[in-house]
């Protein structure tokens, strides 16, 4: 027996927005779109409303949040600013970076795991920023899936994986970038640390700042995280993940339950289960269809997915942290 999908799309005309913001403030969930992936967001100041968000993904609360807002005037209420966290706030927002600062007490513990730091950041799509506008509240959002399962990048995938534990789903296209956000903790001005790779780069950051930035290659597996998307498993396909430095043609088996995914259109005659993320090897391309190249191979059946790994270049440390984290799947 089938579960009934109760969720609705909802098309961004204003008379949505304006219901959509009603159900925000009164602690409804709404899947939302972003242009990192879609969110499932919550009134980030009503624990009640945030509870029901770790509820619906399955997401244990030892996983933070991701507070959005929509302007940085907000920024203050919510987080402990330094001059550095305020630089890169000034110069990459709105868009694909997290910060990582100090919270103040109005944010909930449900929000930050217990923990005294908040991840914070203003997003770019326009719709979403519409919805925070109306709303005029701050929003805590997550990926909008199953706890661990693959980002939803469309209001469909979120329909697809949500449809029968939410109500409204907000439809604004497919996810620019398709990958979630990237994270830095400036708690400490004088020392940056890149949490989560994503669209926006350490070289930018240190370029903008003028200060290094530090990689921690986080591969955690319980006990309250600072940052969400650092857990070692994560990210991860029903599929089981092979992951391979260089992919020939003929580096597995022909077994039908066996896919091979390949970074860009290998040379040579492919077989039927071969597919790949960009034909040309774009790498912006590559990391917007990665997460629905996954969920296409899922939906497909394959029990096994020998995936290959981006090669050095722009998007190549987000799109193998995703790789990593979903091949390490038990």
């Amino acid at each position: 027996m089938t579960t009934k999908v109760t969720a609705r799309i909802y098309q961004g005309t204003p008379r949505n927005l304006a219901m959509l913001a009603k159900k925000l403030q009164v602690g409804e969930l709404i899947g939302v779109p972003s242009e990192t992936v879609y969110g499932l967001a919550a009134d980030a100041l009503n624990p009640t409303a945030c509870r029901k968000i770790f509820k619906a993904k399955g997401r244990p609360t030892t996983d933070p949040l991701i507070v959005h807002l929509h302007h940085i005037k907000q920024l203050a209420a919510i987080a402990q600013v330094n001059p550095t966290a305020l630089a890169l706030a000034k110069a990459f927002w709105p868009g694909a970076l997290t910060l990582i600062l100090r919270k103040q007490s109005c944010v909930p513990d449900i929000v930050t795991s217990g923990l005294d730091s908040v991840a914070v950041r203003i997003p770019q799509h326009p719709l979403f920023r519409k919805l925070l506008k109306i709303a005029a509240i701050p929003l805590a959002a997550p990926s909008a899936n199953p706890f661990g399962y693959v980002s939803p990048t469309t209001a469909e995938h979120v329909r697809d994986n949500l449809g029968n534990r939410i109500r409204y789903i907000l439809d604004g296209g497919a996810s620019k970038i398709g990958l979630e956000s990237t994270i830095i903790d400036a708690r400490d001005a004088n020392k940056l640390r890149l949490l989560r790779p994503g669209a926006i780069t350490p070289e930018q950051i240190e370029s903008t700042l003028g200060m290094a930035v530090k990689s921690v290659h986080s591969r955690a597996t319980s006990g309250s995280q600072v940052a969400p998307g650092m857990l070692s498993q994560h990210y991860s396909p029903r599929a089981k993940v092979v992951l391979h430095s260089v992919l020939s043609l003929d580096a597995t088996s022909q077994s039908p339950d066996e896919a091979r995914l390949y970074f860009a259109q290998p040379t040579g005659k492919p077989t039927i289960h071969t597919y790949w993320l960009d034909s040309s090897g774009n790498p912006q391309r590559a990391a917007h269809n990665l997460f629905a190249q996954l969920r296409m191979l899922d939906e497909k059946g394959y029990s096994i997915l020998h995936a290959e790994k981006a090669p050095d270049g722009p998007y190549a440390a987000a799109i193998n942290d995703r790789l990593e984290r979903a091949a390490a799947k038990t």
